[in-house]
C-alpha cells in the first residue's frame, strides 16, 4: 500500500474496526499523522488540535485493524494508557501478518 492509498484508506475506513490493516498501511498511516501534527504546529497550535481530534477515530480504527491482523483484538490498545503498553503495541505493530512468511506471501 503506498502512502496516499493509506491516507484515503484510514479517512474512508475511519469506524470500521472490523478487518486488517497491513503494516504499510498502519505505519504510512502515523507518518502522515505525525507529519502533519508537527507541521500544523508549526503554523497554529489551534490548527494542530483540531487536526488531532479529526484524526483521533480514524486512528484507533486503523490501530485496532492493525492489532487484528496479528491476531490481537483491538481493546489491546488500552495498553498504551499503561504508559509501557505502547512499546508492547509497537512489538504488536511491527509483526507480520497472521498467516504469512517473511516475505508477505501465504505459505
Amino acid at each position: 500500500m503506498t502512502f496516499v492509498d493509506a491516507i484515503k484508506s484510514g479517512f474512508s475506513n475511519y469506524v470500521g474496526f472490523s478487518g486488517r490493516a497491513a503494516r504499510s498501511e498502519y505505519w504510512y498511516w502515523l507518518l502522515f499523522v505525525v507529519l502533519a501534527s508537527i507541521g500544523l504546529s508549526i503554523v497554529s497550535e489551534q490548527l494542530s488540535g483540531i487536526f488531532s481530534l479529526a484524526v483521533l477515530l480514524p486512528g484507533i480504527a486503523v490501530g485496532t485493524r492493525r492489532l487484528h491482523d496479528v491476531g490481537r483484538s483491538g481493546w489491546w490498545q488500552l495498553l498504551s494508557l499503561t504508559g509501557i503498553g505502547i512499546l508492547v503495541l509497537i512489538y504488536w505493530a511491527v509483526q507480520p501478518s497472521e498467516g504469512q512468511n517473511d516475505f508477505g506471501a501465504a505459505p
